[in-house]
């Protein structure tokens, strides 16, 4: 399997494509990182350093890889936070060009704008883009529970009022959706789920709510699904896999005290996932 992956770059730490890359040449997927940013560190300590990359930029180096033969036989494009309408047009034209060579790839888009606790923290231009321009050629998205209802105008909170907010994404263009960080009101104390939908039904795992928040665990959860699901085409097994993976890893780091993922610490549970919880198919 191969993925081209475009999304930032840290040194120090683990968000972006510096999360997502080696979760996945774990489990065997040859990725092709493209970095939108490269800096010393994610925003969310305030400050930091490092260049970021233009639209231009993006495309020359997918243009490279164009040239050396590497746009065929791609099995999907992943992307994650988008820093700006010119980065969001550059990965619009290079999944374009992908799927031109490999007809059968897919998009699968994390469409970051936010959180229930921040609201939207894009840019409104970057908002109207993954709205109205990415989402649409997306095959696959994984929103959060707040993305997903800014995405479709609607405000899930139930089950059945995400269910009907999925429907509502795949009116839209992606018939796979998979909503992470789901609260629902009438679920077990200390415990958030997760759903995945596509046009034959929806599951839902259930786990442990860890009181703290690690930065980069969405897109490390994006990545996983993202080809555990394309390698599959089993939504419920990714989703499986996926959960057990990743709750592992916050596990793992919400023990050692550190802000930061412990990724490589982590790495047999990405690739032999204990399938510790159990999914529950709801539609």
């Amino acid at each position: 399997m191969r993925i081209l992956s475009i999304q930032s770059s840290v040194s120090y730490g683990h968000v972006g494509n510096s999360a997502a890359v080696f979760p996945l040449q774990r489990i065997g997927v040859e990725v092709m990182p493209i970095a939108t940013v490269c800096f010393s560190n994610h925003t969310g300590y305030g400050s930091w350093r490092g260049p970021m990359l233009s639209g231009d930029n993006v495309r020359e180096i997918v243009t490279g890889i164009e040239e050396r033969g590497g746009l065929e036989g791609v099995d999907a494009v992943l992307s994650g936070y988008q820093g700006g309408d010119d980065i969001g047009d550059a990965i619009l034209d290079a999944v374009a060009r992908v799927k031109h060579h490999s007809p059968d790839a897919i998009y699968a888009c994390d469409p970051v704008l936010g959180n229930a606790h921040s609201g939207c923290f894009v840019a409104p231009e970057v908002q109207n883009l993954i709205r109205d321009r990415v989402v649409p050629h997306a095959d696959l998205i994984t929103p959060n529970q707040f993305e997903l209802g800014f995405i479709t105008g609607t405000s899930p909170d139930t089950l059945e009022s995400t269910l009907e907010s999925v429907d509502a994404t795949q009116e839209l263009g992606p018939q796979t959706v998979l909503v992470t960080s789901l609260q629902r009101p009438d679920r077990p104390e200390g415990t958030i789920e997760i759903l995945a939908a596509t046009g034959k039904g929806a599951w839902l795992v259930q786990t442990p709510h860890l009181p703290f928040k690690a930065n980069g665990s969405g897109d490390v959860t994006a990545a996983l699904f993202t080809a555990h699901f394309r390698r599959s085409g089993d939504a419920a097994d990714a989703l499986a896999r996926t959960t057990s993976s990743v709750f592992a890893l916050l596990e793992r780091t919400h023990a050692s005290g550190q802000r930061e993922l412990q990724l490589v610490e982590s790495q047999e549970d990405y690739a032999n996932p204990s399938m510790r919880f159990a999914v529950t198919q709801v539609r």
